[in-house]
This record gives C-alpha cells, sequence and structure tokens, in this order.
C-alpha cells in the first residue's frame, strides 16, 4: 500500500496518516476476508483500530475507500519503464495490468468496486470519475503515439488497450496469457500504424 496522502479529504482536523494507511489496508483485508457486500465502515474502523467517527470524518461509504486503496497502489503498479519497441512497451503495460487484477489487492478491490457499479449508481460514478486504468495507460499511449500515426482518440486507445485483458480476467477469473497479450500489442500497434483504407 503506497502512503501518498489524497487531495480530497474533507475540510477539518488533518489526517493522521498513519490512521489513514491503517484503514485502507483493513480495507484491503477484510475485501479478501468478507467481500465487498458483507463489509462496513464499522468493521473497517475496528479492523483498522480507530473510531468510526475517525474514517466517516475522510469517506462517506466503503466505495470511497476501496478506491482509494485502489488508486494510490494503481498509480505505482501500473507504471512501467519505456521500452526500446513500442509494442514491448504496450506488452510491458499489458502484464503490469493483468497482475494488478489479478495478484495485487488494490486490483481485487477495484474489481469489488467494478461489479459493484453495475447496481449501484453511486459507485459508478466513483469509478467513472476516477478512471483508473485509462489514466494508467495514458503514460505508456503518450510514449508509442509518436509511432503510431493512425492511434485513436486517446480515450478509444485507452479502452482498445486495456478491454480485452479486462474483459477476460471479469468473465472467466483468468488472465491471458504473456503470449496473447503480447499478441494484443502486436495487433494493436500495426493497426495504429496501417495506412486507413480508402
Amino acid at each position: 500500500m503506497q502512503s501518498t496522502p489524497q487531495e480530497h479529504a474533507s475540510p477539518g482536523r488533518p489526517r493522521s496518516e498513519a490512521a489513514r494507511v491503517a484503514v485502507l489496508h483493513a480495507v484491503d483485508d477484510l475485501l479478501v476476508e468478507q467481500g465487498y457486500a458483507a463489509m462496513t465502515m464499522k468493521g473497517i474502523a475496528e479492523r483498522a483500530g480507530v473510531g468510526r467517527q475517525t474514517v466517516y470524518r475522510w469517506w462517506s461509504t466503503k466505495a470511497e475507500i476501496l478506491l482509494e486503496a485502489s488508486a494510490c497502489d494503481a498509480a505505482h503498479e501500473l507504471a512501467t519503464e519505456p521500452r526500446a519497441r513500442p509494442t514491448d512497451d504496450l506488452t510491458a503495460f499489458l502484464e503490469a495490468l493483468t497482475s494488478f487484477l489479478t495478484t495485487s489487492p488494490a486490483g481485487l478491490a477495484y474489481r469489488a468496486l467494478l461489479g459493484e457499479a453495475q447496481h449501484d449508481s453511486a459507485v459508478r460514478d466513483l469509478v467513472r470519475t476516477a478512471d483508473l486504468l485509462s489514466t494508467a495507460a495514458q503514460a505508456v499511449l503518450a510514449r508509442i503515439g509518436p509511432h503510431a500515426a493512425h492511434m485513436p482518440p486517446a480515450p478509444l486507445a485507452a479502452a482498445q488497450l486495456t478491454g480485452p485483458p479486462v474483459t477476460v480476467i471479469l468473465e472467466t477469473g483468468s488472465p491471458l496469457s504473456p503470449a496473447l497479450l503480447a499478441d494484443h500489442a502486436e495487433i494493436l500497434f500495426r493497426a495504429w500504424t496501417a495506412k486507413p483504407a480508402h
């Protein structure tokens, strides 16, 4: 869990960083142990060893806590070093994305939020506003942009890049193989560099 303070804390007393980190760890632990539906703000506070009023001072819902936990780690875990070949750059990001969604507590929290967003409009608004995966993809897309003259606008390019691996994980619970991730990167890059047919 990264411990970078978030900027959207409510006005009032400043956050205790130790308490904040304890809450973010607690929500990760409870998600694994109990699942999203069974988690409560009271349970999160008890696991973190802080008062419920402390938790409510900083977050209104458990979804907000989960999203902050995910965002803290996503920024770090989805950042990849530039590679010499654009397709290797794309593949490295896809591998990081797959690892995030399948092995990281923050990625598992994000998957839980995606599921909850399908029937809770408040959670859907949180997820849409944060736009974690598209935001993370922008760095690699910016790097390969100069080599891909026909890349579509950024939101569509990010969806094309992240969509297949995310969909497969959500539908099957299993990731695409490294070979298929590399194939996906190659196919995208060819499409983004090919001259459009007239």
